[in-house]
């Protein structure tokens, strides 16, 4: 069973949510792809004749899976700024490209980026010519996304795969490859427009990523189920017979880390999930051998989970990156179905703040 398919059917779903809602467009405008666009785009080469306007802005042009051939110099945007600065753009008189364009503007040193990875990133997007709907510069806090799997919009998916950590992009997404057809209000951007995005590749965070090798194991906790299995390495939950299911969510430091202090909002991390009769087990850790061969690429890896100050995982707030915890979830109603639904044990490893 998947990970996700496990997590709807425990009460951790409702803490994790694993970031399957990242599909909706957000209210600042960020890179996070509208569910309407990626619905309405197919997958095609989407390399269109550089110095042809695009005969459809609609659903009828695909997203691109590949960058185009690019255009000359002159028909982008020049931008201002080293790596880290924020970016100031200048556009030419010409109509935009209709193709999916990138252009390294300094590369930078480190790891190729692949599909699946998270990216810590600093960007600037703005309309062709118009006006910045959103910059992490402002902000003056790095973003976090996934790419290549449909939890940003497709230009971004396609075009930062395959970049080095440390470069400055810059990229011109035709509509196909931003908000399709329908763009996205929120922001102002209408279905016709493309939209240009200056961004940093801070780091990359890998799906294979683990927990801290080397966090320091706590005393363990009474009265709760063990845990088994070293820090960064997968660990193994057992619920000895007997013990009562928890009235009270909870949390528990099992290894401590030494990064920076956890804070409410995306989380990074690795998970092994369990209902209290042990018959729905799912794990996120990476798989090797035969079990890599049949594991569902959807429930491997890094997930991406929400931390609140008000939710059963409040008790993660505060706590080091890079510690181990184990979270138990009290027994619960459905408010929407009535179903009663049993207690959880979860260990969650905690990689990144997202």
């Amino acid at each position: 069973m998947r990970i996700r398919a496990v997590f709807a059917a425990l009460p951790l779903l409702v803490l994790a949510a694993c970031g399957a809602s990242s599909t909706a467009a957000s209210t600042s405008g960020t890179a996070t792809a509208a569910s309407g666009a990626a619905s309405s785009v197919a997958s095609s080469s989407g390399a269109a004749a550089s110095g042809t306007p695009a005969a459809n802005l609609g659903p009828a042009v695909p997203a691109a899976t590949v960058v185009a051939p690019a255009v000359a110099a002159a028909a982008l945007p020049t931008a201002t700024g080293k790596f880290g600065d924020k970016p100031a753009l200048t556009y030419p008189k010409t109509t935009p490209p209709p193709s999916l364009q990138r252009t390294i503007l300094t590369e930078g040193t480190g790891a190729t980026t692949v599909k699946g990875d998270y990216l810590v990133t600093n960007y600037l997007g703005q309309i062709w010519n118009g006006k910045v709907f959103d910059n992490s510069y402002d902000r003056k806090a790095t973003s976090t996304f996934q790419i290549g799997e449909g939890k940003v919009v497709p230009g971004w998916d396609v075009a930062l795969v395959g970049v080095k950590v440390g470069s400055r992009v810059l990229l011109s997404l035709p509509p196909a490859d931003g908000y399709g057809s329908a763009g996205s209000s929120s922001a102002g951007i209408k279905g016709t427009d493309t939209i240009v995005f200056v961004v940093d590749v801070v780091s990359r965070i890998a799906l294979t990523t683990t927990g801290q090798a080397d966090a320091v194991v706590q005393p363990a906790p009474k009265g709760v189920p063990t845990v088994t299995g070293a820090p960064g390495k997968e660990p193994k939950i057992t619920i000895p017979k007997g013990l009562v299911e928890p009235t009270t969510n909870s949390v528990y430091l099992l290894a401590k880390g030494t990064g920076a202090k956890l804070k409410a909002g995306g989380v990074l991390a690795q998970l092994v999930v369990t209902d209290w009769t042990q018959t729905q087990t799912q794990s996120t850790w990476p798989k090797t051998g035969a079990a890599a061969a049949t594991a569902n690429p959807a429930s491997t890896g890094l997930q991406q989970i929400t931390v609140d100050a008000t939710g059963a995982l409040k008790g993660l707030v505060g706590i080091p990156i890079g510690s181990r915890v184990l979270v138990l979830i009290a027994a619960s109603t459905n408010q929407s179905t009535g179903q009663q639904q049993a207690g959880a044990v979860a260990v969650v490893d905690v990689v990144a703040q997202a």
